[in-house]
């Protein structure tokens, strides 16, 4: 253990011979969380050498993505030239006016935002695996990674420091139209991302998910983006690879749609976008990104009207408890929508593909889709702990009640038939015989209530007579009830009971007695022990 433990940091010293001890600890902690499927973490990060042959890995990019002077383009004409017939298209001088133009650099980004933590991928359970800014830095600079850690944070807006980033861009008219809105930032699927890519790293080939448009603004570096069209059948391009990461994808998938066996209505488009310009990706389309160098961008996916049928469709089979709330909604704020959606027949399944199971470690659909099953996941699992709390409280009740000594015992039952002291000794029921007199009880009030007095009569008289056995078992010495004094007081007390039994007299405490109390100190003295007794 020595012996490799060792091995180990040698082998990480030589990774990033650069890095503190401090540095080194962080980073090291956010690759393993992030690669958990990795068996030997300290080679396989870099076993394939793209650090060497990245350059040379693909062929140069045939840009056939139409591009576009923003500067030029009406919203409107955008609308029915583009948005409508979904249509992916190149942006330039969109984000002229932007701040984050001139300030999101990894140096000035290092120095304000240094000991925020951002998320750079998840581990096997979905939880997030968050980075300082500070270490990212130095893990930028000198990674040699196959596919490097990767910046794709879609908490930004919500954070107390953070969320300063949202000051320093504005959405394009282009892109204004937000349908999801209307079921509030809590409620909605997260819809935009800040993104931090160090070459080499990307998102592997997807579908954005519930249907939704998307638009990526680049504001440094260059990324390599390849897109297919709606039809195009899942399996010809989620095949069997050694992993899901970007590199892998674009290494074995993408050289195969150069070949003549291509199928000709799936080939594809390629574009390279530089800073400053903004890509539209209608929803529906399968799309691939790498970093082809160390690149700083913010995403966003939307839904507007455009897109609404086919999103409304996902998001009532994907989402059916948002896409309640949405219609209810829209239903206030947007009438003509609603009517739209009340004609989408949700029972067939639509033309274009779906990409439900996208889980790659940077991937921007497994992202968005893992955190967009997230809230109602959430609200169902918070539902069902109150549910089982409230069954476990009434099932605590029932079986509180259930345990009460005249809880499961039948109030039109004969009463027992009283036991000698010979047969309570020999068998060892003394003890149950005085648990049994609370059964002979709720008997005897039966019995009362019913007018049954010859069963009052027998189940009073067999009562007594254990106690008294039960007494003088205890205690040899002590004498029963009728052997206590003398006995006229005794017998004018007897009486009494007898009297009262015939007229159906009770006390709240189970005792029978006459209805007009003595204040005899004999009678006193009688009624309390017979209580006691009861009790």
């Amino acid at each position: 253990y020595f012996i490799q433990s060792n091995l180990r940091v040698t082998m990480e010293k030589l990774d990033f011979p650069s890095l503190s001890a401090k540095s080194l600890k962080r980073i090291n902690r956010a690759r393993y969380k992030a690669r958990e499927e990795l068996k030997n973490q300290t080679v396989d990060w870099f076993k394939n050498s793209y650090y060497e042959s990245a350059d040379t890995l693909l062929p140069p990019v045939i840009d056939t993505v139409p591009r576009v002077d923003s500067r030029t383009l009406s919203p409107e004409a955008f609308r029915s030239k583009y948005e409508l017939p979904r249509i992916p298209i190149v942006l330039t001088h969109a984000m002229d006016e932007w701040p984050a133009m001139r300030k999101w650099t990894l140096k000035k980004f290092t120095k304000k935002y240094k000991n925020q933590a951002f998320k750079v991928g998840e581990d096997n359970r979905g939880n997030s695996v968050k980075l300082k800014m500070k270490y990212f830095k130095e893990y930028v600079a000198c990674n040699k990674d196959d596919s490097p850690l990767y910046i794709f944070d879609e908490n930004y807006g919500e954070h107390r420091k953070k969320k300063q980033l949202l000051g320093d861009y504005t959405v394009s008219p282009y892109f204004d139209e937000d349908l999801f809105h209307y079921v509030g930032e809590r409620r909605r699927p997260p819809y935009r991302w800040v993104v931090f890519g160090p070459k080499r790293s990307g998102t592997s080939v997807h579908i954005d998910p519930l249907g939704t448009h998307a638009w990526n603004a680049l504001v440094s570096g260059y990324k390599r983006w390849i897109l297919f069209p709606t039809n195009t059948p899942r399996w010809l391009l989620k095949q069997n690879l050694p992993d899901s990461e970007a590199i892998t994808w674009f290494k074995y998938v993408h050289p195969q749609t150069n070949d003549i066996n291509w199928p000709s209505e799936f080939k594809p488009i390629e574009c390279l976008q530089g800073p400053g310009e903004m890509i539209f990706v209608p929803g529906g389309w399968w799309h691939a990104v790498l970093n082809v160098s160390d690149s700083i961008a913010v995403t966003q996916n939307y839904v507007s009207s455009a897109n609404f049928p086919s999103s409304w469709h996902k998001t009532v089979r994907g989402r059916p408890k948002l896409s309640k709330k949405w219609l209810a909604e829209l239903r206030i704020h947007r009438p003509d929508l609603a009517k739209i959606a009340d004609e989408v027949d949700v029972s067939q399944p639509l033309a274009e593909q779906s990409d439900s199971s996208s889980n790659g470690s940077t991937s921007s659909s497994s992202s968005s889709s893992s955190c967009s099953s997230c809230s109602d996941s959430d609200v169902d699992r918070r539902r069902k702990r109150s549910r089982s709390r409230k069954h476990r409280t009434s099932v605590s009740k029932n079986k509180n009640r259930s345990d009460s000594p005249h809880g499961d015992e039948d109030p039109k039952a004969e009463p027992r038939k009283p036991i000698s002291q010979s047969d309570a000794l020999r068998t060892g029921e003394l003890l149950k015989s005085n648990q049994s007199s609370a059964r002979d009880e709720a008997s005897r009030k039966s019995c009362c209530s019913s007018g049954d007095k010859d069963s009052r009569k027998k189940s009073y008289r067999s009562r007594r007579e254990r106690n008294d056995s039960y007494y003088k078992n205890q205690s040899p010495g002590r004498q029963t009830r009728e052997e206590t004094k003398s006995g006229r007081s005794d017998e004018r007390s007897y009486e009494r009971e007898e009297r009262a039994l015939r007229n159906g007299k009770t006390s709240r405490h189970g005792s029978v007695h006459s209805h007009r109390r003595s204040s005899s100190p004999d009678v006193k003295r009688h009624e309390m022990r017979s209580r006691d007794m009861t009790l």
